[in-house]
C-alpha cells in the first residue's frame, strides 16, 4: 500500500516570545521542520510527504527552502482553523487503499528508527501511536482539592500516528469536537478501533517554548 505523511505545522511563536512561527526556528542552523521532513524521506524515499502550513506562511517557506537547499519533493496544503481542520485538508490528498501518518512539525528529532516502529506495529491493528511512561507525580483537580492519581495508569502521547487511510477518511467525516486533541482522539471516537502503542522516545520532544528548543540543541550535539 502507498505510505504517507502529512506534517502538521501550524504553529505560532506565542509561547516561543517569537514572531517566527516555531516550525520554522533555528535548530543548529537549519529550521526545526525540515528535520521530520528529513527523517521521513530517509525512512522511505518513496513516501508521499504532506505539509500543512498557514496559508500566510507559504511563500515565507519556500524562500528557506531555497536558501537551505531542501528538495525533497513535499506537496502542500493550507491549513484549518484547528489541527482537527488542517488534516481534513491535507487528506483530500489521500487515497483510500493506503497507510497515513501523522506527525507534528515541531518534532524535529523523531528518528528513523521510530517511524519503522511504529509503521510495523499497524499490522497488529488500524491505529498505532508512540506514548512514553509519566515520570513526573500526577495530581487531579476535584470539587474540594486535589488528590493523587497513580502515574504508572498514563501515559504521555506522542507522534507519528499512523493509521489505515480508510480508517482515518471515515473518521475525519464526523463533526469536529474540542475533545479531539489527536487523530487518535477522532479515530477512537468515530468507530471501535483498536489502537496499538509502541514505545515512544524522550528524545521526540515538541517544540513548544525556549526550553525545549535549548534541549533539542543539547540532544543533536551528542549525536
Amino acid at each position: 500500500m502507498k505510505k504517507y505523511v502529512i506534517i502538521v505545522a501550524g504553529g505560532n511563536g506565542s509561547r516561543m516570545g517569537s514572531d517566527i512561527p516555531k516550525q520554522f526556528l533555528l535548530l543548529k542552523g537549519k529550521p526545526v521542520l525540515m528535520y521530520a521532513i528529513e527523517a521521513f524521506h530517509g525512512y522511505d524515499s518513496e513516501i508521499k510527504i504532506i505539509l500543512v502550513l498557514p496559508k500566510g506562511q507559504l511563500d515565507y517557506w519556500k524562500e528557506l527552502c531555497k536558501i537551505h537547499q531542501m528538495k525533497i519533493p513535499c506537496r502542500i496544503v493550507t491549513g484549518g482553523v484547528t489541527r482537527y481542520h488542517s488534516v481534513k485538508n491535507a487528506l483530500e490528498l489521500i487515497e483510500k487503499n493506503g497507510v497515513v501518518a501523522i506527525h507534528d512539525g515541531a518534532r524535529p528529532l523523531i528518528s528513523r528508527e521510530l517511524i519503522a516502529r511504529t509503521f510495523q506495529a499497524l499490522g497488529k491493528g488500524k491505529a498505532v501511536c508512540p506514548v512514553i511512561p509519566v515520570v513526573d507525580s500526577l495530581r487531579i483537580q476535584t470539587n474540594t482539592g486535589t488528590r493523587r492519581v497513580n502515574r504508572e495508569l498514563y501515559f504521555q502521547v506522542q507522534t507519528p500516528q499512523i493509521f489505515l487511510s480508510k480508517i482515518l477518511l471515515s473518521a475525519y467525516l464526523k463533526p469536529y469536537m474540542p475533545e479531539f486533541t489527536d487523530d487518535i482522539s477522532v479515530v477512537e471516537a468515530s468507530r471501535r478501533c483498536r489502537t496499538i502503542t509502541v514505545e515512544g522516545s524522550p528524545e521526540n520532544i515538541k517544540i513548544t517554548t525556549p526550553v525545549d528548543l535549548l534541549i533539542a540543541e543539547a540532544l543533536l550535539s551528542t549525536k
